[in-house]
């Protein structure tokens, strides 16, 4: 059997794909910054921007009166992230496109990389009935209850959950279910492939035979993929899996080692190099750090059995990802831990519920998800400190190059496991 290659053979290979992602950052964060001169050069600067969240907040002014007004989150066509208020009998504009005149002269450069609150005037309301927002509307339509309603539009058009599910999942361990990432994305290549194999089989037996049937399928479905990613305006954390397919597959028809730190490091310098906003999401490094402790259990026990690495992998990745869920949104429960069960039975209901949409019966589920939002009435608020997470990582680089690290590292976040279930 021919051994795999590794993608760099030297330090000066090395050396100068680092120095090309440099000058690629260099011009990337250029152009940020002159976007950000603009909209910060005058009093106010007119954006377009798309409704992300809306919602009604109430809280009590100086003088003791109860204020009631709209929040609104944005997206601006020039990737920024902003936040605005409006007065509470403004219209429902979710999903939609606005023109608004807004004040940031007083943003920095750290608030626009990330998110900002600015005052605003609305000048235009975009009136465009969007494919997505129809999605969502038949979506509605088809449930009942809001909640799952939500729920699917979710799962299929990444729009936000409201506050009290995203608290009731996070407390269930399910939230990385929710948002679309890279487990979606490789239950939904597994359909299109499974799916364009067969009719493209009879096609190139009868026209093209001398075709590569292995990169042709993969073509087909790249650009499937790459449809739905503009189609979601790109959410980091699918980016960063539509990316690593996409060098994955490079790497595999050449050769390469595909399962290697390596890769990821790779994957992580290309995209911060086009895209250096990911720098700031939470989305992307959480999705970075689902992949990097999948690769570290391939890598240390890549001669175990397949039967028992399917079986453990699960578990391996729910222990070594808790202490981020801890440290970041606190949220856990009695059921918590079987989110390892509702992960792997996941994997069959995303793309079952995907053709009962389509066959018209999309309420099949409805009862099973009402009683799942049920379970998280119990949870318990467990604080974890963000110097754990610090030890964490530094842990997690050692144990790429050393077993003992890893096995330090398995026993802390055990510890932790047992801390949360001893405190609920």
């Amino acid at each position: 059997m021919l051994e795999k290659v590794s993608l760099f053979t030297s330090k000066r290979d090395f050396f100068i794909f680092l120095l090309a992602c440099g000058f690629v950052l260099s011009y990337s964060l250029l152009i940020e910054f002159q976007n950000y001169k603009k909209l910060t050069g005058f009093d106010s600067a007119l954006v377009t921007a798309t409704v992300v969240k809306q919602y009604i907040k109430t809280k009590e002014t100086k003088t003791g009166k109860q204020k009631t007004y709209q929040v609104l989150k944005l997206k601006a066509d020039k990737g920024f992230s902003f936040y605005t208020t409006l007065k509470k009998n403004f219209a429902s504009v979710k999903g939609q496109k606005l023109e608004l005149e807004i004040f940031a002269a007083k943003v920095t450069l750290y608030e626009y990389f990330t998110s900002f609150y600015a005052y605003s005037r609305v000048l235009n309301i975009d009136e465009t009935v969007t494919l997505k927002q129809r999605l969502n509307s038949y979506l509605s339509q088809t449930h009942e209850n809001k909640n799952i309603a939500n729920i699917y539009q979710a799962l299929y058009t990444a729009t936000p959950l409201s506050k009290e599910l995203q608290a009731k999942f996070s407390a269930l361990g399910v939230s990385h279910l929710l948002a679309i990432s890279g487990f979606h994305l490789g239950v939904i290549s597994a359909l299109l492939f499974f799916l364009v194999k067969y009719p493209y089989k009879l096609l190139q037996d009868r026209y093209f035979p001398y075709r590569n049937s292995k990169s042709d399928l993969f073509i087909i479905v790249a650009i499937a993929l790459l449809s739905y990613l503009y189609f979601l305006d790109s959410p980091a954390s699918l980016l960063r899996a539509f990316a690593m397919l996409l060098i994955g597959f490079i790497l595999y028809d050449r050769g390469m080692k595909i399962v290697s730190m390596q890769t990821l490091f790779l994957t992580l310098i290309l995209l911060l190099s086009f895209f250096p906003r990911l720098l700031f999401s939470l989305g992307f490094w959480l999705s970075m750090s689902g992949v990097f402790y999948i690769f570290l259990f391939l890598i240390h026990f890549k001669h175990l059995n397949k039967y028992w690495q399917f079986i453990l992998l699960p578990f391996w990745v729910y222990i070594f990802m808790l202490p981020f869920s801890l440290a970041i949104f606190g949220n856990f429960s009695i059921y918590h831990p079987l989110s390892i069960l509702w992960t792997t039975l996941f994997t069959l209901f995303y793309p079952l519920s995907i053709f009962i949409h389509i066959l018209g019966f999309g309420d099949l589920f409805d009862g099973i998800l009402e009683s799942l939002t049920q379970l998280s009435n119990s949870a318990t608020q467990i604080s974890l400190s963000y110097n754990y997470l610090i030890l964490q990582i530094v842990l997690s680089f050692i144990a790429t190059y050393k077993k003992a690290g890893m096995w330090i590292l398995l026993i802390m976040d055990s510890g932790i496991f047992v801390y949360a279930l001893l405190n609920l």
